[in-house]
């Protein structure tokens, strides 16, 4: 076989590759740099200059060990203070799977940082100091992960070299978690002693944790199953475009552009657009590659119907015996990320899908304490990181499903239409 044939097909097999995102979380000093750090050095994702780059600077910092942190810690401020702020993204593959990984901040006053880098995760790691055990933040991270209907989590009870790497220590830990977690919709958690700086149980297996008998944090990545994440049943097409070439080639070309939101979609499959109602069948399903025998999420493609229909921007192709919710008052849990706080009777602008509408507060039921899980139905002010359930009404109907059944069609943003900031993350009921 040539080289070129053998570039090829290495090429073809990592595209092939099954993608786990996942993110990291935790209380400050937990370690969530320094583990990914670990992860991609241990896993010879890290190019030699990046390396001699940190080591570099770990020197000038005075650091006894290379401090692996620096590899997502990358703003200025970060490297001062010694904590993340923004959300850092890397990107490394195995062979057995690609990976992005999402390091979100750990101080409080960064939650909505967080909530953004857990917003499209399969899988997120929780870590907690084995010396401090679970705190605020833990209960904060993981509720905010069971609300984002992240399926798996990883418990990594980290810096067990500090206790000696004591069973006591990680049994008390996991009982503890066990125990709060169990108010939440969480149905796969795992729970790992680790070292990051050390190294232990990350990429290779502890010697000094014998009786942990279960596989490494990399081990568990590649292994954990995601495929049945995806809701394959319930068909969902919104409209981001309409594609109109104009030119001789495409004379009579109307495809509809978009991502799937959900289901499958295959050539010859009756369809409905919503929200005018009227049907037509499937001519073909493209991509710039080609046609395509089917359509399922998140694929983006082109969708061509048999029949010319008047569909726009923000319209929805579904199957006519499975449809989405059609309402202009809903009711969902929000993550409120500015320091202006939610206004009852307030109008903000929203993004749903691919459609822009404009709504007013018409109700706050309560707001969450996040260490309890409790409702505060006497504390109505929702302000920045705050979590509570509130119902809108819109100016138009949305097309949209519970985000637990569908994260896509289930979620939304909220934005200030004086400065554009987007300030609260909704997740529909």
């Amino acid at each position: 076989m040539k080289v070129e044939e053998l570039d090829q097909a290495a090429t073809e097999q990592y595209l092939n590759m099954d993608l786990l995102r996942f993110t990291t979380a935790g209380s400050v000093d937990d370690g969530k740099s320094t583990l990914i750090g670990r992860l991609l050095y241990d896993s010879k994702a890290i190019f030699e200059d990046q390396m001699d780059a940190i080591e570099r600077s770990s020197k000038n910092a005075g650091d006894e060990n290379v401090n692996l942190a620096l590899l997502t810690d990358g703003l200025r401020d970060e490297r001062e203070q010694g904590i993340t702020i923004d959300v850092a993204y890397r990107y490394f593959a195995t062979p057995k799977r690609k990976f992005i990984i999402a390091d979100t901040p750990g101080h409080i006053q960064y939650t909505r940082n967080m909530v953004t880098g857990a917003s499209t995760a399969n899988l997120a790691i929780v870590l907690v100091d084995a010396r401090n055990g679970v705190v605020e933040q833990t209960c904060r991270h993981a509720f905010i992960a069971s609300l984002l209907r992240i399926q798996h989590l990883i418990v990594c009870v980290n810096k067990m070299d500090l206790v000696d790497y004591a069973q006591e220590s990680f049994d008390k830990i996991r009982d503890d978690f066990k125990e709060f977690s169990s108010k939440l919709d969480i149905p796969d958690i795992r729970y790992i002693p680790i070292s990051a700086l050390k190294g232990d149980n990350v990429v290779n297996k502890s010697e000094y944790m014998p009786w942990y008998e279960g596989g490494s944090l990399l081990y568990t990545l590649e292994d954990v199953q995601i495929s049945s994440d995806n809701n394959f049943v319930d068909s969902r097409f919104p409209i981001q475009r309409v594609i109109r070439p104009q030119s001789d080639k495409y004379h009579d070309y109307r495809g509809y552009a978009g991502r799937v939101a959900g289901g499958v979609f295959k050539p010859g499959d009756q369809v409905v657009a919503l929200p005018s109602g009227l049907t037509s069948k499937i001519a073909s399903i493209e991509t710039l590659d080609g046609k395509l025998d089917e359509a399922f999420a998140p694929m983006s493609v082109s969708i061509l119907l048999e029949d010319d229909i008047d569909i726009t921007r923000g319209d929805m192709l579904c199957k006519p015996d499975n449809q989405p919710n059609v309402g202009q008052d809903i009711e969902l849990m929000v993550c409120w990320l500015h320091n202006k706080k939610l206004a009852l009777n307030g109008k903000y602008a929203i993004k749903h899908t691919t459609k822009d509408v404009r709504c007013v507060v018409k109700d706050i039921k309560y707001k969450i304490n996040i260490n309890t899980l409790h409702r505060l139905e006497d504390d109505k002010e929702i302000g920045l990181n705050d979590i509570g359930r509130i119902q809108i009404r819109t100016t138009a109907p949305l097309l949209y499903d519970s985000y637990k059944k569908n994260r896509t069609t289930g979620s939304l943003i909220i934005i200030d239409e004086f400065t554009n900031e987007t300030i609260g993350a909704g997740m529909i009921i």
